[in-house]
């Protein structure tokens, strides 16, 4: 029943973008003066219901996928989120159930997230420094809500966390070595993350990208550093061990190493389309046809071959095209398929 694609990558992630709506506004994903107050979201009735994503996940779960991801927007701004954990868990075949959060809302939802069988986190955080990271989401969150999120995943037993830090030259990247340092100490996994051109709205420019090879270079000089075997075939980020072997960082590079060749996610949207590629143009509407009265086979049929006539290799064209081509080629926004 699995599937593969044109390049035989096969399908084996599913991340599931539950809601646009977030309650930060990073500029590189949601800024602030394109989504102000008066930016209209999907309405309710566009959305999938829990009931709907549960069933596709279910067929795509068929076709291949064991890692489930939700993500958002943020995700725990949607309703009654524990409610579609509990539903997704209990789907045969799904071996592994996580969430990518910015860890505002995680401590009133923790206790329900956990007896729901959510199995991971991952939180996103930027920088310990809190005037940058309150222009780095917007001015909606000091760092220590964001802290305070992390201390309660640990008290729920969620440990080791990944930390996704996304990297600006000029911004940030001054201050890795403290995030580094902060989360090692923790016995948590920090993730680095290029500045990429999601989107068509952050304004992104080659020269504030921090190539990962010049990030695990700072990090090593403070603390050394060794190369890892990845995990299984897909894993985005290529690993890095503390040389006295007290914990590991990660580097996800779409920009100037890219990891088209092994992708295998599929991601879902807050409307019910499927996305091959995070940089892509275009979804396919699983939703129209289920409220149409598809059957499962019928919309079986649509994903297989969605899935089936992919060749997406954006990052991997990327540097190939020119600016002006770049620019005009409008891709989906970050928020609304999950990063």
């Amino acid at each position: 029943m699995s599937v593969t694609d044109q390049f035989d990558r096969p399908l084996r992630d599913l991340r599931i973008s539950v809601t646009d709506r977030c309650n930060f506004r990073c500029p590189y994903c949601m800024p602030a003066a394109v989504f102000g107050e008066r930016y209209q979201f999907l309405p309710k009735p566009q959305l999938l219901t829990f009931e709907e994503i549960a069933r596709l996940t279910r067929i795509i779960v068929r076709l291949g996928a064991v890692k489930i991801r939700l993500t958002g927007g943020e995700p725990l701004l949607r309703q009654d989120i524990e409610d579609l954990v509990a539903m997704l868990g209990a789907i045969d075949g799904v071996g592994d159930l996580a969430m990518t959060t910015n860890a505002y809302l995680l401590p009133q939802k923790l206790d329900a997230l956990k007896a729901a069988g959510l199995k991971r986190l991952t939180i996103s955080l930027d920088t310990l420094d809190d005037e940058i990271f309150r222009v780095m989401n917007g001015g909606r969150s000091g760092v220590d809500k964001v802290l305070a999120g992390v201390c309660a995943a640990e008290d729920a037993g969620y440990t080791p966390l990944k930390i996704n830090a996304v990297v600006q030259r000029g911004l940030n990247d001054h201050t890795l070595v403290d995030l580094a340092r902060f989360f090692k100490e923790r016995g948590h996994i920090l993730r680095f993350i290029e500045y990429m051109d999601v989107g068509n709205r952050n304004g992104w420019k080659m020269d504030e990208v921090v190539p990962s090879a010049e990030i695990v270079e700072r990090i090593h000089a403070a603390m050394p550093l060794e190369p890892v075997a990845g995990n299984y075939f897909g894993e985005v980020a290529r690993r890095y061990r503390y040389a006295d072997g007290a914990g590991e960082i990660g580097l996800i590079s779409s920009v100037t190493q890219p990891f088209c060749g092994s992708c295998t996610r599929m991601r879902l949207s807050p409307e019910g389309e499927i996305f091959t590629c995070l940089f892509a143009t275009e979804g396919r509407s699983l939703r129209d046809p289920m409220r149409a009265g598809a059957s499962d086979a019928e919309l079986e049929a649509i994903i297989r071959g969605t899935w089936g006539a992919r060749i997406d290799r954006y990052s991997e064209i990327r540097s190939s095209l020119t600016d002006d081509v770049r620019d005009r080629r409008k891709k989906v926004e970050m928020y609304h398929i999950g990063g």
